[in-house]
């Protein structure tokens, strides 16, 4: 960048904040090519969306517009922001690698079929008091979501999590207590 494309990017930002509209639609388009090559470089692998970034970047600029100094540089400015939101985008990812399955597939071994008969669930279930049983049954076996279960049952998400908790430390509780010959 030049010290004229500076002086362009200062005149259209001063321009837009005193409410000329074409000045800030100029503006942000030509930003966007800027941020979008400056996310591009920074991104190296896979899991964060370089077009996520640029959109991040365009709306805190718009939000924090009042925040730039009409005496200071519009690009080290405009770029602080980009890398505040590519560094936000790759905390949301965390440390995970992100692996196309199709590369790993012939690595699994194949799924071995599940052997819990009715019978067995019944039993799991059969100690749990009516509440309980009713929201492990709907989450566990149904494969409902806590919040279909708290929608069919009438009571809160929260209920529902302690309940499927608490149902579940009781299953697990007395099945190894069985298993290890305790009762």
């Amino acid at each position: 960048m030049t010290g004229k494309d500076e002086a362009e990017f200062s005149r259209l930002l001063k321009a837009a904040i005193a409410g000329d509209e074409r000045a800030y639609a100029d503006f942000l388009h030509r930003i966007a090519a800027l941020v979008r090559g400056f996310v591009r470089r920074k991104i190296v692998q896979g899991g964060v969306d370089p077009e996520d970034v640029v959109q991040e970047t365009l709306l805190a600029i718009h939000v924090k517009r009042h925040t730039w100094r009409p005496d200071a540089p519009v690009l080290p400015w405009v770029y602080a922001i980009a890398r505040f939101k590519l560094i936000d985008a790759f905390r949301r990812r965390g440390r995970r690698i992100e692996v196309e399955i199709d590369e790993i597939a012939e690595t699994f071994a194949e799924p071995e079929a599940e052997t819990v008969s009715d019978r067995d669930i019944n039993r799991a279930l059969d100690g749990l008091p009516p509440a309980q049983r009713s929201v492990v049954s709907s989450i566990s076996v149904d494969g409902h979501s806590i919040g279909e279960t708290a929608t069919k049952l009438g009571i809160s998400e929260t209920a529902v999590r302690v309940s499927l908790h608490r149902g579940l430390a009781a299953i697990a509780k007395r099945f190894g207590q069985e298993r290890f010959g305790r009762q």
